[in-house]
Formats: structure tokens, C-alpha cells, sequence
């Protein structure tokens, strides 16, 4: 469970030193920028920076705090290197929605940045990846819109430890470089292209993990005449690469794309390198031409502004979906249902059961209307033994025709308020990763506009990642066949939960509905304890902050109650029966509204019944007897309702 979908949540007040200007659009987070430390790391993010199409803020990693994050919630994040910055942010990061990527240059699961380094110095293989840092830097990662590789190498290795992060957006990027060195490149061949190759360069380092000492060997061992070069400035390193013959670097770990190598390549360098340099078996590398390998890093500045440009504007599609049958006869808001789902919804589909009673026509008229409306037609046999699990097969068809990304159900008596479209957007748009299914707020309205019931659960299974092993159906534990091999469904189920099509397992959901806020709910109808409206009215104050917080719908099933108890009369004793595969004789026993069998019920006893129910109730749950004695509460809702329904509840 979570606490929130729409909005920041940061409670702590750091103070703040740094300022983020409005006007930034990016905030790019590293441990150092190229004015601290001229590395390969940094010159990427510089190349990157200066051919941004958007305003970057620069902000060294040591330097973040909540206020920050909270100062620029709002923004878009890049963080490379950040091993300065405190791993206790990162729930912060992720759990308040911040929308961000990450552009990873080593192996920050590690706390050596290396595997190979940290079973050098531990004589023990890394094992990070189970240890906290590991586990907070994977779940960062997850939290991205997407992941900016250096090597494909790089990449498997992490997806190999971390499989999940394979449902992110994974891009190989590779070392990038700016405008000048590619023209430094073309005038450093033009000034030594008469000049023969002298030669070769070996990088100097004191790190084990770079090799020096190898490499330096190999240039003994095969008479190779070399110069160590290291500390030199960057154009002076250029020049020497320009006129030798060849490059020799051999790390001893993981090495994820180092830039001399590509420069040296560049540069018409002979290479000797080992396996350790991650990128050297990818196809823009590996190759006789070097076109093909500028015109591939030439390409990386674009490639990476039209990804960020894309998660900054990620705006996933939704489909709604319904289902009908004869709802002129049930009196439904159908019309004003499914055109409270065209305001926000990509794509909106409605299967009708076969309607009599002119709803499929006006279906059929209605998506002539409105291109974003499809409608289809799926007859059942409603006299079918077991005709109530075709509600879930309905809604299961009507799921399967969606297309969009995130999928809403919504029964056609239920409406959403035309102040939660942009609320819905913002939730798919910011939906968390290890969740496929939320239930979200439902107002069920009774006896008409006034009352509220909290006698029943507020939420419903509503909105969902559009995954194809999801569908509607009886759970696997409620599956039962009859002796004829017809399915029902054991009491728990109404015949619509959200299951796998494969093994019909429940699927797990997120809900803002909390054990404890239940708990309150509970004790409201508890009236021998003393605390029980004090707990009513916290109960209301709370909800009515949800409907105003979280998208939902309002429901009007029982907004006309006499309609709802003949429904009950002519059809719903009928569909529990067929569901639960048992037979209730039309007695007293059986009838939970009235003292009578429904036989002897007349309309002026549903008439004078339900303005009783109306005035004197705030619900009830009729899986049990009446009883007037019980009085239950009811909600005030301070939220209007939707704009579209004003015509229908004067009716």
C-alpha cells in the first residue's frame, strides 16, 4: 500500500543553501562536473549538458537534500555519478514521483564502483547486489523512466543481477562527445596524415583496475618502442594519439566504455585491448570503418535529448471499459457514464450483452459520435443456468478489445467527476513500477444526492497496467463446477475479479484505504462504544479528503432505491442464485427487505419501503434481514457532483 498518487509528500525541512532556478527545466546530478575533475565521466556529462535543447541546472550530488528535491519536484532529473549523495533520499526520490533517469557510467551496486576491484581488495567475490547499498541502488534504478547504458556488457551484467530492470527503458548509449572533438579529430588526422605513425601510447595509472603495468609489459614483450602518458593535458593527450601507431590499454575489470579507446580509434591508433573494454564488440566499434563509428557517437547527443524529451512528455494512453444490457429498462446513467470516460480516456469500449430495450442502438449512435468509441455486441443466452458468470466474461471481452497502456473499468451506473480527468492522467503518468492493479475511491450515493453509505467497502479494483495475463473472472480458491461441468463460484466473489487468464490467481493491488482507517470505519457502527461518532466524524473528515485527493467514481446503484429493490425482486435473487449454484424458494426467510415472500410484495410496499430506507438508513448490506432498529450511518460528501449527472438526478 501507498499513501499517495498524485502529489508530493516531503515532510522534512532541511535548510537551503542552493537555490534551483525556475527556469530550469533539468536538474543534473553528478558527483563532479568537469570545472572539479576532467574524467571520462565528466566530460560525457559535459558533452551531454552543452547540447541540451533545455536548461540544465547543475547540482553536485554531495549538495542534495529534501528541500532540494522538494524545490524541484516538479522538474525533470538526470543523475549520473552520484556516489556523493545520500542513499537515504532515494525512497524520497521514488516514492514522491519524481520523474528522473539515470546515467550510469559504472557499477554503483558495488561500493567499489567495480566487482573486480571489490574482490581484489576483500579477497571474496562482490556480493553487493544482496547487500543494502546493492538493493538501494537497483530500486533507484527501477524508479527511472529510463536507463542510460555505456555498454551493452555493462547492461547484462546488471540485468543478470537485477532482472526487473529489464521492464525499464534500457538505452546502450556508450561515451559521448561534443561538437569540438570531432572537429579536433578531423583537423588532427588532416595535420599528420603525411606523417608516418610513431609508436605507441600506454595510459599511466596507479589504479590495478587500469592495467598500466600489463599493458606496459606488453609493449616489452613485443618490442614495441611506447610513452607512458598520464597527467597530460586533454588536447595535448590528442596530438600524442594523432601520431602514433598504436594504443594498448588492458584493465583488469569491468572497463564500460573508456573514451581513449574510442579516441585512439578515432584517431587511426592500432588497438590492443582485452575483454575487459566492454564496448569493444559492439558493431559501431567493431568495424574496419571508422564512419561508422563517428557517425554512431555523433549520433549519441540526439539519441539521449530525444529520449529525455520523450520521459518528460510521457503520457500514457488509457482505455475505459463497460458493459451493458437493457439499461433503459434499469434506468442507468449509461449515456452520462461512458461520457464521463470519453473525457479522459484515450479509447473507450463498451460491450452490451444484447441488449432489447434500445440501449444497443443508442450505443451504435453514440459511437458514430465520437471516434474514440468503440462498441461491440456479445449476445449470452440470459436464461443459461449460469448466466451470472457471464458478468465476468463480458467484462473480460470488453477489456481484451483495449489497446492503450492502462486500462479503467467502470460499471455504467457509475460516473467520474470531471474534476479527476487530469488526477487520472497524473496517476498513469506516475504509476508506480511494482504495481499493476490500485483501487481507488468509490462515492455510492443513497436514497438520492444528500446520503452516502460507509456500510460497504469505499474502494474498488480500478485502474490497471494493461498487461495480457490480466482479466476478469472467479478467483481460482471460489472456481466450482456444478454436476453438469457448468463453472459457479463459491460466496467471496461477484464472478468480476481481477485474475491471470492463466492460473486465475487474484491479482495484488495497491489501495489508499489503510487498516487503520477500516478500523475507524468499524468502530462508526460499533454503538455501544462511547468513541463511536468521534470516530464517524474522523471517518467523514478523512474520506472526504481522499475524494478530493484521488480520482474515483460516484456511484448511484442506490441513489433511486425503490428502482434497486425491484431490480432485487426481478434479478438479482435470480443472479446470486445462478452465481453461488443455490435455490431459494420465494419464502419470508429468503426476503431481506420485507416480512413477506416477494410474491406478496406490492409496488406501494417498494414505494413506502424505500422512502423508509431513504430518511431513516445511511445503507444497508441486504445479505442479511432488515432491521430498522440498526440504524446505520451515512457520509456527507462535500464534493459536488460530476456535471455531467445535474440533468439525471433531477430527473
Amino acid at each position: 500500500m501507498f499513501s499517495d498518487f498524485n502529489k508530493n509528500l516531503f515532510s522534512q525541512d532541511q535548510p537551503v543553501n542552493i537555490e534551483i532556478p525556475s527556469s530550469a527545466d533539468i536538474i543534473f546530478v553528478a558527483d563532479m562536473f568537469s570545472e572539479d575533475y576532467c574524467g571520462g565521466a565528466e566530460m560525457t556529462t559535459d558533452a551531454l549538458i552543452d547540447s541540451s535543447p533545455f536548461e540544465v541546472f547543475r547540482l553536485r550530488s554531495r549538495d542534495l537534500t529534501m528541500s532540494l528535491l522538494e524545490q524541484g519536484w516538479k522538474k525533470f532529473w538526470i543523475f549520473g555519478n552520484f556516489s556523493g549523495m545520500d542513499l537515504n533520499l532515494i525512497p524520497a526520490i521514488v516514492g514522491n514521483k519524481i520523474k528522473y533517469s539515470v546515467l550510469e557510467y559504472d557499477y554503483k551496486y558495488c561500493r567499489y564502483r567495480s566487482p573486480e576491484k571489490h574482490a581484489l581488495a576483500e579477497n571474496t567475490p562482490c556480493g553487493c547486489h544482496n547487500e543494502p547499498q546493492g538493493k538501494f541502488v537497483s530500486a533507484f534504478y527501477y524508479g527511472s523512466k529510463s536507463l542510460w547504458w555505456m555498454s551493452e556488457k555493462q547492461m547484462e551484467r546488471y540485468h543478470t543481477l537485477f532482472p526487473f530492470l529489464g521492464e525499464v527503458s534500457n538505452v546502450v548509449l556508450s561515451s559521448v562527445f561534443d561538437e569540438k572533438f570531432f572537429q579536433k579529430v578531423q583537423d588532427l588526422k588532416r595535420k599528420y596524415e603525411d606523417q608516418e605513425p610513431d609508436g605507441w601510447i600506454v595510459l599511466g595509472s596507479t589504479s590495478w583496475i587500469k592495467g598500466a603495468q600489463d599493458a606496459e609489459k606488453w609493449c616489452q614483450d613485443n618490442d614495441k618502442k611506447y610513452e607512458i602518458v598520464w597527467n597530460r593535458p586533454y588536447a595535448e593527450v590528442l596530438e600524442k594519439l594523432a601520431q602514433a601507431e598504436g594504443f594498448v590499454y588492458l584493465p583488469k575489470g569491468g572497463d564500460t566504455c573508456p573514451r581513449m579507446v574510442i579516441e585512439a580509434k578515432l584517431l587511426g591508433c592500432q588497438l590492443k585491448i582485452n575483454s575487459d573494454v566492454q564496448h569493444a564488440n559492439e558493431i559501431w566499434f567493431d568495424t574496419e570503418d571508422p564512419f561508422d563509428t563517428e557517425a554512431y557517437l555523433y549520433a549519441a547527443r540526439g539519441r539521449f535529448w530525444s529520449g529525455i524529451k520523450h520521459d518528460m512528455s510521457y503520457s500514457p494512453t488509457i482505455s475505459g471499459y463497460a458493459t451493458t444490457l437493457n439499461c433503459f429498462d434499469q434506468s442507468y446513467p449509461y449515456e452520462e457514464s461512458i461520457m464521463s470516460l470519453l473525457g479522459f480516456c484515450d479509447q473507450v469500449v463498451v460491450v452490451d450483452g444484447g441488449s432489447k430495450d434500445g440501449t444497443w442502438e443508442k450505443l451504435q449512435e453514440l459511437s458514430r459520435g465520437h471516434e474514440g468509441l468503440l462498441v461491440h455486441q456479445q449476445s449470452r443466452d440470459w436464461n443459461d443456468t449460469r448466466f451470472a458468470v457471464f458478468d465476468g466474461a463480458q467484462k473480460a471481452l470488453a477489456r481484451s478489445l483495449c489497446t492503450s497502456d492502462f486500462c479503467w473499468q467502470q460499471d455504467v451506473d457509475e460516473v467520474v467527476h470531471e474534476d479527476d480527468y487530469e488526477k487520472i492522467k497524473n496517476l498513469v503518468t506516475n504509476f508506480p513500477k511494482n504495481v499493476d492493479l490500485l483501487a481507488l475511491p468509490v462515492i455510492e450515493y443513497w436514497g438520492g444526492p444528500e446520503k452516502a453509505r460507509m456500510d460497504i467497502n469505499l474502494w474498488k479494483w480500478r485502474l490497471s497496467r494493461n498487461k495480457p495475463h490480466i482479466t476478469h473472472g472467479i478467483p481460482l480458491a471460489l472456481r466450482k463446477f456444478d454436476d453438469e461441468g457448468n463453472l459457479y463460484a463459491s460466496p467471496g466473489t461477484d464472478g468480476c475479479d481481477y485474475v491471470r487468464c492463466d492460473s486465475f490467481e487474484p491479482i495484488p493491488f495497491a489501495n489508499f484505504f489503510t487498516a487503520d482507517v477500516e478500523q475507524a470505519r468499524q468502530i462508526s457502527f460499533q454503538k455501544d462504544n462511547p468513541d463511536s461518532e468521534k470516530y464517524k466524524e474522523a471517518f467523514e473528515i478523512w474520506f472526504n479528503s481522499a475524494v478530493k485527493e484521488y480520482p474515483g467514481v460516484h456511484h448511484y446503484s442506490w441513489f433511486d432505491i425503490s428502482r434497486k429493490i425491484r431490480t432485487y425482486k426481478n434479478y438479482w435473487s435470480k443472479h446470486w442464485q445462478s452465481l453461488y449454484n443455490i435455490i431459494q424458494d420465494d419464502t419470508e426467510e429468503n426476503n431481506m427487505f420485507f416480512d413477506k415472500s416477494w410474491s406478496q410484495v406490492s409496488e406501494e410496499d417498494i414505494d413506502t419501503l424505500s422512502e423508509r430506507l431513504s430518511s431513516e438508513m445511511g445503507g444497508w448490506v441486504f445479505h442479511t434481514k432488515l432491521s430498522f432498529e440498526e440504524k446505520t450511518p451515512h457520509l456527507t460528501i462535500s464534493k459536488d457532483h460530476p456535471e455531467v449527472m445535474k440533468d439525471w438526478i433531477k430527473k
